[in-house]
């Protein structure tokens, strides 16, 4: 779990490979190591090597497989592994789950099957799941459901700021300015602020972090 959280996915699966007895827990940190760090194909390998071992999967095996199929573009083995949950397994779906597949529908344009889908949660549906079809929104350029989406965002989270820089990229990707401007405006008179993008890298074991337009690094420049 710590190699995998860390990125380091060969030592990870090292460790994996030298258990003697892996339980439903190991399987699934391994599978979801894989799909959070974009090796989807190994992810959904090793799910179906764990199926082969007849190893049980939990609801939370099933969120790891999910996304690495929505990262893949897997629609009909997505359908598949969704509907296996509660007829093969006795899972219900949770919120996650469906998130992931609004998320798979979503990013390969299926937008209004997306939507049909969240009509059908059983359940009212939370952020977490309007946020995934507001991504896709923000891919695809779709205003309408763009709006509809943040708005349900907003109902359930009012201080989403995510939420509002999707719709503003939205906005801004169709050269929609002054709405653009009106959501900026809106974020503002919340106090909410848009977090910098960052990103880390480590050299001679030391970690260097660079946030967006920052040019305090002490070896900048050399950089």
């Amino acid at each position: 779990d710590m190699y995998a959280k860390c990125g380091s996915l060969d030592l990870a699966r090292e460790v994996f490979d030298k258990m003697v007895k892996r339980d439903v827990v190991v399987w699934t940190r391994m599978i979801a190591g894989y799909s959070q760090h974009g090796q989807d194909e190994e992810a959904l390998k090793l799910f179906q090597q764990m199926q082969q071992e007849s190893i049980k999967p939990d609801r939370v095996t099933f969120i790891g497989v999910l996304f690495a199929c929505s990262h893949v573009g897997l629609v009909d083995k997505g359908h598949q592994y969704f509907d296996s949950m509660n007829q093969d397994h006795g899972i219900t779906p949770a919120a996650e789950h469906y998130s992931c597949m609004v998320d798979l529908l979503g990013r390969l344009g299926c937008l209004e099957v997306a939507n049909d889908l969240i009509k059908r949660i059983p359940f009212p549906p939370t952020a977490v799941v309007w946020m995934a079809l507001l991504g896709s929104c923000r891919i695809h350029t779709c205003v309408e459901l763009a709006n509809y989406a943040t708005e349900l965002v907003l109902e359930l989270e009012p201080k989403n700021a995510p939420a509002f820089v999707l719709l503003s990229n939205v906005y801004a990707s169709v050269s929609m300015w002054d709405d653009k401007a009106r959501v900026r405006k809106m974020m503002e008179n919340r106090g909410l602020q848009k977090e910098p993008g960052r990103s880390c890298i480590e050299v001679n074991n030391q970690v260097h972090v660079f946030i967006a337009e920052d040019m305090s690094h002490p070896q900048m420049n050399e950089i």
